[in-house]
């Protein structure tokens, strides 16, 4: 296994170790998971929009049949 080592302030470093404390995980595992998510890019955002579309397809909820107009959609 590699090693990284960064710089940052040390206020930012003691606030982030102490969010992590509170999650019950560590920095290190935070930042770990972070790296190996944000390396798998693709991989990842396909397994996302997989999900999705099965979920969509489970969902029990719809439009009733509505139909709305571009500028209904748009309304700000």
């Amino acid at each position: 296994m590699g090693k990284l080592t960064i710089a940052m302030d040390e206020w930012v470093l003691e606030r982030a170790r102490t969010r992590a404390s509170r999650q019950g995980t560590s920095l290190d595992a935070l930042v770990r998971n972070y790296v190996e998510s944000f390396a798998s890019g693709e991989e990842s955002r396909e397994q996302a929009v997989k999900t999705l579309l099965d979920l969509s397809q489970k969902t029990e909820s719809g439009s009733g049949g509505r139909r709305w107009t571009r500028d209904e959609l748009h309304e700000r």
